[in-house]
């Protein structure tokens, strides 16, 4: 397996450190595709009703890991509501999951095809808890110096809080 890059989310989305161990999220060619693979802290939040592998674009809600991948001179990217592809056209991805203890990995391929051309940035995001106690975590937060009170994540519509690098 040829690895790519290794990251861990060692920031809130607002560039508070997190109180835990990182989630850490590997990508690889897969050939057919990028492989990620993501493991880190299980924060035994409840579970989603999707079947796994199909699209749903409520998983933001749940305990969650994500990647970004942006066109910056077209604005389009892919990530868990895919900008670059309309509503309609939400794909099935393959993936694996397997909780054990208070861990947990994940396993995806993501066919090239799904990709907008010329991706040229990319950000890393993890959510997790209910309601007023969930926490959001960027890969590249907005730096304190930027924060605008009364700004909040909405991973629905990451540009407002688009931080990627090249």
């Amino acid at each position: 397996m040829n690895i790519i890059l290794i990251i861990a989310i060692q920031h809130t989305w607002d560039s508070n450190p997190v109180d835990h161990e990182p989630i850490r999220v590997a990508y690889s060619d897969g050939k057919a595709g990028l492989k990620i693979e993501v493991s880190g802290p299980f924060f035994k939040g409840f579970h989603p009703p999707a079947e796994p592998g199909l699209p749903d674009l409520s998983l933001r809600i749940y305990e969650v890991a994500s990647s970004v991948f942006l066109d910056s001179t077209k604005n389009n990217y892919l990530g868990v509501f895919p900008h670059y592809l309309t509503p309609q056209q939400l794909l099935p991805i393959e993936f694996t999951t397997t909780i054990t203890g208070d861990t947990w990995q994940g396993q995806a391929l993501i066919p090239w095809t799904y990709f907008p051309p010329n991706v040229n940035k990319m950000n890393c995001y993890a959510s997790h808890g209910i309601r007023e106690n969930r926490t959001h975590e960027a890969l590249y937060p907005v730096p304190k110096e930027d924060r605008v009170e009364g700004l909040y994540p909405d991973f629905v519509f990451e540009s407002d809080l688009w931080r990627g690098k090249a």
